[in-house]
């Protein structure tokens, strides 16, 4: 299992959408909120997502074909 955290910033109009549990649903992918700010206008997310590292892919493939910016994340997260 490959697990890799990303941050996700999304466009007002998806701000209300159920992106990260569709994400869960749709692949095999388990996401973990690490840290988060969603606003009236504007939202991101630190996620830790978890699975094979062939649908960890595509399901960021499928996240950004949606309008979500994605973006590497390393370091300043909360470990467990």
């Amino acid at each position: 299992m490959a697990k890799r955290r990303a941050k996700f910033t999304f466009p007002t109009d998806l701000i209300t959408e159920p992106v990260i549990f569709d994400l869960g649903h749709k692949f095999q992918v388990v996401t973990n909120i690490r840290r988060a700010d969603v606003r009236e206008d504007v939202g991101w997310v630190i996620l830790e997502l978890e699975g094979e590292e062939e649908e960890i892919e595509r399901g960021l493939d499928w996240v950004t074909s949606m309008g979500v910016r994605i973006d590497p994340v390393s370091g300043d997260v909360i470990e467990s």
